[in-house]
């Protein structure tokens, strides 16, 4: 963990602090990450009560989990890793499939093989002794795939877990940047699903004997894929995806939600939605609690004195309770704070952020959109799913949620929508 999680007392520090990216690991002794906000309401807290729940050892959980894009799904599910209730039940490993295969032309026989071999890699790393005669049949069936596919390690390993460490984390290589050999991987599984899922089994039951644990794999970034490719992972092969006799908590893209393919997994979906700032049908009202989790939000990451009071009140209705909008607003405003020389922000500067953030919008919304925004705005209310779908994902809707879900415009979009009208 290189990163220190400081509170900036400096605007350039201030700069590292809302970087978009930046990844909230629990701290290595298990407390909270410093910058962590729980929010109002968080529906992690009944996805991790179902994984605890008692379940029929034939049926391990399967879960899909989703949100909008920056709303803080891989920053819950590293906290549901490193809950001591789940790590007394599970053994968890959680990864990003961007480490395992290309996002961008993902195939649900690269998910399954990257599970095996997550689960495979991660427990030879931490020590794990899995047993010889299982080693045996695992590299019976590597020397088989290596008959049609040329996976050729670049480490030079004498046993028999170092050679299969090499070949799950080539592959995975060759999977992620290689299409061709992509391909022909695919072409290998798809002869054969059931031993490719088979390997997956039987690595997870061995972890789970020596464990006394069962395998909790989550899996981020698997609502990256449009939904095209969530449709063909998650609808048209739902049933091989939960054979996996490990628990697995699957993210998946929030058009996934809004698709009459979500029926196939309704009763297994956990939705996270923005905070709420306003009540609905009602912009010019405070929701008290969502401005303090994002007040909170900011000054975890920055001193107070270090932006105006009135400032900081525009940024948190500028990000429309989105954690990730919330960090880009930020960071615009310090750039431009810093620009004009000031040790903190205004609402100048926050102005500014606006404006450029609906400037992006400006030139890739079509007037349809633009229509249908103005629809959002007035009634708040989530309709024309296939319409809707595309500006909930770049983020020019937000969904909220009381008992009931609801949406509105982005705030900074609202601007827009008054021109040519």
């Amino acid at each position: 963990m290189d990163f220190e999680y400081i509170t900036a007392k400096e605007l350039e520090h201030t700069w590292l602090n809302f970087d978009l990216n930046l990844p909230l690991e629990v701290m290595p002794d298990g407390r909270p990450n410093p910058f962590y906000v729980d929010r109002p309401g968080n529906p992690v807290a009944s996805l991790e009560q179902a994984l605890l729940l008692p379940s029929l050892p034939t049926q391990p959980p399967k879960f899909f989990f989703s949100g909008h894009r920056g709303c803080g799904k891989s920053t819950e599910l590293r906290r549901v890793a490193a809950n001591p209730d789940i790590q007394a039940k599970y053994w968890p490993v959680h990864f990003t499939i961007k480490d395992e295969a290309d996002v961008n032309n993902l195939d649900y026989r690269d998910v399954l093989f990257s599970i095996g071999g997550r689960l495979f890699r991660e427990y030879k790393d931490q020590g794990g002794r899995l047993p010889s005669q299982l080693l045996k049949e695992l590299d019976t069936w590597r020397g088989r795939v290596e008959e049609e596919v040329t996976i050729t390690s670049r480490l030079a390993e004498s046993e028999i877990a170092g050679k299969l460490s090499a070949f799950f984390a080539e592959a995975a290589l060759k999977v992620k940047l290689e299409p061709a050999t992509r391909t022909q991987l695919r072409q290998v599984f798809e002869h054969s699903v059931t031993e490719l899922v088979n390997v997956v089994n039987l690595i997870t039951t061995a972890i789970q004997n020596q464990e006394r644990r069962q395998p909790l794999v989550l899996i981020d970034d698997l609502d990256k894929p449009d939904l095209k490719l969530a449709r063909a992972i998650f609808y048209e092969h739902r049933e091989v995806m939960l054979q996996p006799v490990c628990a697995i908590v699957y993210t998946v893209s929030s058009p996934l939600f809004y698709s009459p393919e979500f029926e196939a997994i309704r009763d297994r979906a956990i939705f996270l939605p923005n905070v709420k700032l306003h009540p609905a049908g009602q912009p010019d009202e405070r929701d008290t609690e969502g401005y303090r989790t994002i007040r909170m939000f900011v000054h975890k990451r920055m001193e107070p004195e270090l932006i105006a009071p009135e400032a900081l009140d525009a940024a948190i209705r500028a990000g429309g309770g989105v954690f990730r909008e919330m960090c880009r607003v930020m960071r615009i405003a310090v750039g431009r704070a810093l620009a004009a020389g000031r040790d903190r922000i205004e609402v100048e500067d926050v102005d500014w952020a606006g404006a450029e953030i609906r400037n992006e919008y400006r030139r890739i919304l079509t007037d349809e959109q633009r229509d249908i925004l103005r629809q959002v705005c007035q009634h708040n209310r989530l309709s024309q799913p296939d319409k809707l779908s595309p500006l909930l994902q770049m983020l020019a809707v937000l969904e909220y949620r009381n008992k009931e879900n609801w949406c509105d415009v982005h705030p900074v979009l609202i601007e827009l929508l008054d021109e040519d009208v």
